[in-house]
């Protein structure tokens, strides 16, 4: 993938550089070793995400998301009658067996990438989304921290 290439030069696009923080991000917040494995906690939680969504919910979720992350999470999308939100070990669990052969996520994804998109998105807008959404997609993207400039939108 041509953003794995460009990773350590100077003059990356945008798009380049928030796809390059948000790995970063998420493999510090996972313990991960690599973007790879960042990548598919990343694709895992966004698929049980979308999994309890309709395609209009799904498609206003993804309008508030980075470039990179809307790319991911409408990828290989179909669409089909949107699951409930249940128990977060669960969920956490079906995260997991995306790409099981190569998935070493931990039982904290669900959280990480929620702390780490709320990094990069516009915390209005996101919310307004989530408000809209089914019970539970509120809880899913819920973060606690001490101090609300931990989960800051980032600027380039």
């Amino acid at each position: 993938m041509a953003i794995w290439r460009h990773r350590r030069t100077r003059r990356a696009s945008s798009a380049v550089l928030w796809v390059v923080a948000i790995l970063d991000d998420l493999r510090e917040r996972m313990s991960l070793d690599s973007d790879n494995m960042a990548y598919t906690a990343l694709d895992g939680v966004l698929q049980v995400f979308r999994r309890r969504l309709t395609a209009q919910e799904g498609l206003d979720f993804a309008a508030v998301l980075p470039a990179v992350p809307r790319a991911i999470f409408v990828a290989g999308w179909q669409v089909a009658e949107p699951l409930p939100f249940g128990e977060r070990a669960a969920m956490v669990r079906e995260a997991q067996a995306v790409r099981k052969d190569h998935n070493l996520t931990p039982d904290t994804c669900i959280d990480a990438v929620a702390w780490t998109l709320r990094r990069y998105c516009d915390p209005a807008a996101l919310d307004r989304v989530l408000a809209r959404l089914p019970e539970g997609a509120a809880a899913f993207w819920r973060v606690e921290v001490e101090d609300p400039r931990e989960i800051a939108p980032r600027i380039f």
